[in-house]
């Protein structure tokens, strides 16, 4: 093809492929429109390539969806900056499609474009594209409108800003219950960038409008705006007009706007300041951890820590304490699991003594739960209450629990209390961990669940880390290596595992002279998945020995399984044996 013709020939590939019926031939050529848009030069891809782009608009979502994404990094193709207003017309008509995430993606692009084009192009092409879309007959339309003013609203001249400002005003006020949720969404974005004498005035009043709204998933979304619009007033304005509302939520008819008020709560502390909360919040935040409805009560006991880290700890002691007691035995495990992810945090706040006295008997119950999930969160915390009590009482108080937990029914139960032994080891020291611990580890070896077998093995090794290879030659190794015999074959696997793990932590010579030969042994099992286990863990030690070791036990013993009968150990056998050509010839 002549030079001439080749600016042609993508532009004509890309409308052919944007007319197939091959929906994933269209999405590649809208991937591709980057690499397009550079064969075609920015003057072209202006006059041509976006045009184009903004009548083909009746496609499948998911080619809409890619079109709104790739024009939003589109300004550099264009011409840069001066240009970015080419290509606000394809996502205005992508803003008032049917599927919203289509909408959402046009409406991410257009904010992006904005926040990068020139104050005068602002005035003159994105704020009108904002009123026309304001003023759609299609909530759509109306829809994204909401998205788009604080990028629009801060070049406005005075006048503009009067107009944009009522016309937010009637969007929270629209007949559609969607734009009235999208405005209640994005009013504290708007609010943000609008003069702090207009927020006590216009944007208070916008606001009121939607927490009196009919609507619960309108009101829902209004209480996320109480903590966006809190932190942009000052603290009287926030206790005059955001608290009351809140308190009001706090009551709400309906249990969603309860759940979100429980969710936002510990947010609005801050900006109200200490009194207020004291009055006002803790008895809301009391109420919402006791309301009638589990999904609240979730919601609550996950941000009880939180709340308590803005309170004295004699408020926390005296209203939010006797709340999580009574959570600790809620009728429902979903409660009793949220509050067990968190109650550990607690114990920072508290101090010592109220840890010891209130939040103790808690974490046992909560030990004790019949619900695993509660039992792993209180599990996965511990070190949280180990820094405020000590480990003295620690062990005494909670270690029994553990020792039991070891043993429970529920394997991921079991999994996360292998994975907390190394923390717990550390803590405990050697003499403490050898009378309580030691045994459990072993025992893990040969649990009915492979999480739970191949957990104890990396657990083994983190230990052997920790304590010293010589603790490990006296405490781990000696019964690891007896449990090579074991009738079931998933057990020998296990050790093998165990041995390929704790070689490099022990070091060539105990490798040598302990754990080469009970592998070489174990070639000569009658399982092929041993024999095979076998060659990948002599492959791993290729790197620890001696040479000489390597080509005096490691290679005859591959040489015998590279004549195996079974295709998967001759395989790994072969592997290895290449391995150690590598090696030879690198060194």
């Amino acid at each position: 093809m002549s030079m001439v013709d080749e600016p042609l020939y993508p532009i004509a590939v890309l409308i052919d492929e944007l007319k197939n019926d091959d929906i994933q031939l269209r999405l590649n050529s809208i991937r591709r429109l980057n690499t397009i848009a550079r064969a075609l030069g920015e003057e072209r891809t202006r006059k041509e390539l976006i045009p184009f782009l903004s009548e083909n608009n009746d496609d499948d979502d998911e080619v809409l969806l890619a079109m709104a994404e790739e024009l939003g990094v589109f300004i550099p193709y264009v011409g840069g900056v001066e240009y970015a207003h080419v290509l606000l017309p394809p996502l205005e008509t992508l803003c008032t499609v049917e599927e919203t995430c289509v909408r959402d993606k046009a409406v991410e692009s257009l904010c992006r474009i904005g926040s990068q084009m020139r104050e005068n192009d602002l005035v003159d092409w994105f704020i009108p594209l904002v009123k026309r879309l304001a003023a759609g007959e299609w909530f759509t339309a109306r829809f994204s409108a909401c998205g788009l003013f604080h990028i629009a609203y801060p070049s406005a001249s005075e006048m503009l800003k009067t107009e944009l400002r009522s016309i937010y005003s009637q969007l929270c006020q629209d007949d559609m219950p969607m734009v009235r949720r999208a405005a209640a969404t994005n009013l504290g974005k708007f609010a943000a960038t609008v003069e702090p004498a207009h927020l006590k005035t216009d944007i208070m009043s916008m606001f009121e409008n939607l927490t009196q709204d009919d609507q619960d998933s309108v009101r829902l979304l209004a209480v996320e705006g109480c903590a966006a619009l809190g932190k942009l007033l000052e603290s009287q304005d926030c206790v005059t007009h955001i608290l009351p509302v809140i308190v009001n939520f706090s009551q709400d008819k309906s249990w969603r706007v309860r759940y979100m008020v429980a969710n936002q709560l510990y947010e609005l502390c801050e900006a109200v300041g200490p009194e207020p909360t004291r009055t006002d919040l803790v008895p809301a935040y009391v109420r919402l951890l006791r309301d009638n409805e589990a999904e609240v009560r979730i919601a609550a006991a996950g941000k009880v820590t939180k709340f308590c880290r803005i309170l004295d700890p004699e408020l926390a002691v005296q209203h939010i304490l006797p709340c999580v007691k009574e959570l600790s035995s809620d009728s429902s495990q979903h409660v009793r699991s949220a509050l067990a992810s968190v109650i550990m945090g607690m114990a920072p706040v508290l101090g010592k003594d109220a840890t010891i006295e209130q939040l103790l008997p808690i974490f046992l119950s909560l030990l004790k739960d019949e619900f695993p999930d509660v039992r792993l969160n209180i599990i996965s915390k511990l070190d949280q209450v180990n820094q405020v009590i000590g480990i003295d009482l620690l062990s005494q108080s909670l270690l029994p629990a553990i020792v039991e937990l070891a043993e429970d029914r529920h394997w991921r139960v079991r999994l996360a209390i292998i994975e907390y032994i190394p923390l717990l080891a550390s803590q405990l020291g050697i003499g403490f961990f050898d009378d309580k611990l030691g045994a459990l580890c072993m025992q893990w070896l040969q649990d009915k669940v492979y999480s739970i077998r191949d957990a104890a093995a990396n657990n083994l090794k983190r230990l052997a880390e920790e304590f010293g290879p010589e603790w490990a030659m006296q405490h781990i190794i000696p019964q690891v290596l007896d449990m090579i015999n074991n009738p079931h074959y998933l057990y020998r696997m296990t050790i093998l595992h165990a041995i390929s793990l704790l070689a490099p932590v022990m070091g060539s010579e105990i490798t040598c002279s302990k754990l080469l030969p009970v592998v070489v042994t174990a070639s000569k099992d009658r399982v092929p998945n041993i024999k095979f286990n076998v060659a990948k863990v002599l492959q791993s030690l290729i790197h620890i020995v001696d040479q000489s070791v390597v080509e005096k036990t490691i290679r005859p013993t591959l040489v015998e399984l590279a004549e195996d009968p079974d295709v998967d150990v001759r395989y790994y056998a072969n592997q290895a044996l290449q391995s150690i050509d590598n090696v030879m010839m690198s060194s």
